[in-house]
């Protein structure tokens, strides 16, 4: 092993560049082997520091056979399938620069490791934001955020990761480094791997650089929250679904989710306008007039107090309290999201999309779950649980039909099966 990490440190020259596993903080092991099956232990981290010198790994990864586990800040490193094995764990989190801001076409384009959090504090001192709303934002990386898809409410305004991407550069299982898409919105240029890419767990190559469209920053912002009976929470975002209000975010909550955030009592809808005052206020009052006809109650919430709820509402959850919580996206017909939410503790589902996360203590839960959303033509994925859950268990349950398609190209895209081996649909 220690062959392996004298290999690459002779391509990341720079201080702690390689990391022996055994040099590693336990907390930082324990975290990347969630993502590796038992009794597989890589032989170090890889800290490239440039574009150039993760395509060297990688193609010395490939000239060797060494299967690579791709990761950026490992925030999210436990979602997904489990590696069966790992030789290299390579991290993109020090290629992090800002490579271009155009203002006033509103895009912009980053290196993979730049930390969420990071991308907005740039983007706010000219008045715009990338519209994203990912777990854990302050240690995600844009890299991983478009490798595992991570939207969040935003959605329901601004649409998904993918729908954001305009260019991508990725470091191919051969070492070179390729590129789609470009740096303006109205690009038609080339394949659309982006879309590709966006969901592929690091299946497919390491992506270094992105370019993102981002949007102005709104004038003011306000959130009303619905809570009461399941029947006029159903009504109360039917009505909204069909109205020409125009929310951000909107999500249905579940009752211990609700009660958890202190927000009332039975099932909830929260629901964000964010734009001119008189707007916000207007959009505001005409939901909470819709609320009180149907009997619910409703409360509005501004300021830093809105804040604070937008950024404990993810946290309740992505943030287990124990390492035996299971963890799950979802999709189902936006018109059953409110019977689903009876059935389960914690959940959350996007009003519009139907797309959400719930949580479970136990994976008979989870599973009586995944059969009804499938019976609705819908779908439920485990994303985060013990690896002893995962092994027993296809964590994907994806019943359709292009099993073989992802197959084929995996196989063009990575021959001989070094990127994250048994992380994706169907063992890819």
């Amino acid at each position: 092993m220690k062959a392996i990490a004298s290999c690459l440190a002779s391509i990341v020259s720079e201080e702690n560049g390689v990391c022996l596993w055994e040099s590693i903080e336990p907390s930082h092991q324990q975290r990347i082997q969630q993502a590796i099956a038992p009794g597989n232990t890589p032989s170090c981290i890889v800290y490239p520091s440039t574009p150039e010198q993760l395509a060297a790994v990688i193609a010395a990864a490939h000239h060797h056979n060494w299967r690579v586990l791709p990761c950026g800040n490992s925030s999210k490193i436990n979602w997904g399938g489990v590696t069966i094995g790992a030789e290299v764990v390579v991290s993109t989190e020090r290629i992090n620069r800002l490579i271009a801001h155009a203002v006033g076409d509103l895009t912009v384009t980053v290196e993979a490791g730049m930390k969420f959090s990071q991308l907005q504090a740039i983007l706010a001192e000219h008045r715009q934001f990338l519209a994203l709303d990912p777990a854990m934002p302050a240690s995600a990386t844009i890299g991983g955020i478009v490798a595992t898809g991570d939207t969040g409410s935003f959605r329901q305004r601004y649409g998904s990761v993918r729908d954001q991407l305009l260019g991508i550069t990725f470091v191919r299982a051969d070492g070179q480094i390729a590129k789609a898409g470009g740096r303006v919105v109205k690009n038609v240029a080339g394949y659309d791997l982006m879309k590709l890419f966006t969901g592929s767990h690091g299946t497919l190559g390491v992506i270094s650089q992105v370019t993102f469209r981002v949007y102005p920053q709104q004038a003011t912002s306000g959130t009303v929250v619905l809570t009461g009976e399941a029947d006029a929470i159903s009504q109360a975002a039917a009505t909204l679904r069909n109205s020409a209000l125009t929310p951000t975010q909107a999500d249905l909550l579940s009752t211990k989710l609700v009660s958890t955030l202190e927000l009332g009592k039975g099932l909830g809808l929260i629901t964000r306008f964010q734009n001119i005052s008189e707007s916000v206020k207007e959009q505001s009052n005409r939901l909470l007039q819709v609320g009180e006809k149907l009997g619910l109650n409703g409360a509005f919430y501004g300021d830093a107090e809105e804040a604070n709820l937008w950024q404990r509402l993810p946290e309740q959850i992505h943030s287990a309290n124990t390492e035996s919580v299971i963890t799950c996206k979802i999709g189902i017909l936006p018109t059953a999201s409110v019977e689903l939410l009876q059935q389960v503790e914690i959940g959350l589902i996007h009003m519009s999309s139907g797309l959400g996360w719930l949580q479970f203590s136990h994976l008979d839960q989870a599973l009586q779950v995944r059969s009804i959303c499938e019976k609705s033509g819908g779908f439920l994925s485990i994303l985060t649980a013990p690896i002893a859950v995962k092994q027993k268990i296809d964590i994907w349950g994806y019943p359709g039909n292009a099993l073989q398609l992802m197959r084929d190209i995996k196989k063009q895209f990575d021959s001989n099966n070094i990127f994250s081996p048994g992380r994706f649909v169907g063992g890819i």
